[in-house]
């Protein structure tokens, strides 16, 4: 099964450049899509992406954050946000439950210049690591993915020693992805690939960030231990453009 997370930085926007073309190139079992913001119905997708049932979950804010799930495997059921009224005004989360799994798409809120919206971050991190262990509690396992807003480890970003205090690099932001991996979530890219550097999903549209590839890694996909063990592959396609982010794939033998 391959899976790909992309946030897209509008769908809109994306759909008139090389969206369409990327996802009949690459035919992933699930699109996992983030900062989409659109509704739905102000969405036109192509025929060619008929064959994907689509699920979508939109901020009450016009054009604002927003996810989305293509995928060519129904699900058994589905939910939208965590079930808590503060954190689910935002569009930040679906969750699609499979057979084997719960695989829950979501984009984590940033922490905006000068850490202003860090306490609110740092009471979404506890909120949604909460839900993931309340879907493994229903007896399986959970599959994660997204724009996670943080770059975990120093190796992560092009330039950490500058960035020590910045959004995206905060102790406290760190330490709450610390607190998915003492959860028992497996990263997926650092499992497969502990001591790759330069390997980034997100760069500045400032100062020819990407063409010097002056990037972070901030986005996602993180497994439970059940799923870690079938992980085949897990890859990072930072030559896909479209979006200030790139996607990030992995593929699961299920």
């Amino acid at each position: 099964m391959k899976l790909i997370s992309w946030n897209v930085n509008g769908i809109r926007a994306v759909l008139k450049k090389n969206f369409t073309d990327f996802v009949i190139e690459h035919a992933p079992d699930i699109l996992c899509l983030q900062e989409t913001k659109a509704r739905p119905e102000q969405v036109d997708l192509p025929l060619d992406l008929g064959h994907y049932r689509t699920y979508w979950n939109s901020a009450e804010k016009a054009g604002y954050s927003g996810t989305a799930i293509f995928t060519k495997q129904p699900p058994l059921s589905e939910r939208y946000g965590i079930g808590v009224t503060e954190h689910d005004q935002e569009g930040r989360v679906i969750t699609l439950e499979f057979e084997e799994f719960f695989l829950v798409t979501v984009y984590t809120p940033n922490a905006q210049n000068e850490l202003r919206r860090l306490p609110y971050r740092m009471t979404w991190d506890v909120a949604f690591l909460s839900y993931l262990k309340s879907l493994e509690e229903e007896g399986k396992p959970v599959l994660f993915c997204g724009d996670l807003n943080v770059a975990h480890t120093e190796i992560d970003l092009a330039r950490p020693k500058q960035n020590r205090k910045s959004a995206g690099f905060s102790d406290e932001e760190r330490a709450g992805f610390d607190q998915i991996i003492s959860a028992g979530f497996t990263d997926t890219f650092r499992h497969l690939h502990p001591d790759t550097t330069e390997a980034y999903s997100w760069w500045s549209y400032r100062g020819g960030a990407r063409a010097n590839n002056v990037g972070w890694r901030i986005d996602y996909w993180c497994s439970s231990p059940a799923l870690t063990q079938k992980l085949t592959s897990a890859t990072i396609m930072d030559d896909v453009m479209g979006s200030d982010h790139c996607p990030v794939a992995i593929e699961i033998d299920l």
